[in-house]
């Protein structure tokens, strides 16, 4: 029984020798942070699970430890899982807290669409000073759809949630709705996406830590090609001798004899003859004072 019991430890041990550990991070609009760990044996097993993480540990903030934002993998690349926001929900001991009485509660439901396609399911809740009638209660509804749905289609998903996380949509939702009837309190208490354009479904990945390599290697063959081409425009084609020496004459006091000398003494182009100081041009071999002198003149005058 013993023996028996030892080797199905050892399978147990080898089972988990298989698998591999995986960092879940958030979105780019939240700075790709980790969020979470999970495992598997297989990458392609990952695909679709649903991490949840309260919004004080996502972003720092401990005034909205009542909010749980949901995220769901999309892809592998190495040892990392990219997720995609799919909704959240406020706590529910928070939401009950927000009812009063004599006070009305006005709940909505508003499915709207982002910039890139993604149908959304916003759920606000609006609690007033003192109990309003139904006809007002409908008016609020109707200009708090005018708002979601204006925000929405101006967003793309990740700036979208983001509104929705941080209350800039609630507050949206209130100042707009001041011209119906004033609102004490507004929450998005509740958010889900309900379907994903098909492009982001197709470009759903799973790269392995070999495949990044090659990636990481091609790329950085790609920008040692485009430096060296870089470097290849911003060099000119410098000018020949003859060219240059015939250029010098040009110059007061510069004859074919003096030039020669000027650009075999380290001169090659008239902006470096130029910018030479009268004692620069004096330490060249054949030189004297007085024709530094008029060459220096003749450059800056």
């Amino acid at each position: 029984m013993a023996k028996k019991s030892r080797r199905a430890g050892r399978r147990v041990k080898d089972k988990w020798k298989s698998k591999s550990w995986y960092r879940i991070v958030a979105p780019k609009i939240f700075d790709e942070s980790v969020i979470g760990e999970t495992v598997a044996s297989e990458p392609e097993s990952l695909l679709g699970r649903v991490t949840e993480i309260s919004l004080q540990d996502l972003a720092g903030d401990f005034s909205r430890t009542h909010i749980k934002a949901k995220f769901k993998i999309t892809g592998i690349r190495g040892g990392e899982c990219k997720t995609r926001f799919i909704g959240h929900e406020m706590t529910t001991d928070y939401v009950r807290r927000l009812t009063r009485r004599r006070r009305s509660k006005i709940e909505a439901v508003f499915t709207v669409r982002t910039k890139e396609g993604f149908k959304i399911k916003v759920k606000p809740l609006s609690i007033t000073n003192k109990r309003i009638n139904s006809s007002i209660k409908r008016s609020l509804r109707k200009k708090q759809r005018e708002v979601v749905k204006e925000m929405a289609n101006d967003s793309r998903l990740g700036e979208f949630a983001e509104k929705i996380l941080f209350g800039e949509l609630a507050k949206k939702i209130a100042n707009e709705c001041k011209t119906v009837y004033p609102l004490k309190q507004v929450e998005i208490w509740k958010s889900e996406v309900v379907s994903v354009p098909e492009q982001e479904e197709l470009d759903v990945k799973i790269i392995t830590e070999e495949e990044m390599e090659e990636e990481e290697e091609k790329e950085e063959g790609e920008e040692e090609t485009e430096e060296a081409e870089e470097e290849e425009e911003e060099e000119p084609e410098m000018p020949s001798k003859p060219e240059v020496v015939e250029q010098f004459q040009d110059i007061e006091g510069v004859g074919p004899t003096i030039a020669e000398k000027l650009y075999d003494g380290g001169f090659h182009t008239f902006q470096q003859l130029k910018d030479a100081s009268q004692d620069d041009l004096t330490d060249v071999k054949g030189i004297g004072e007085s024709v530094s002198e008029t060459i220096y003149e003749s450059l800056h005058s």
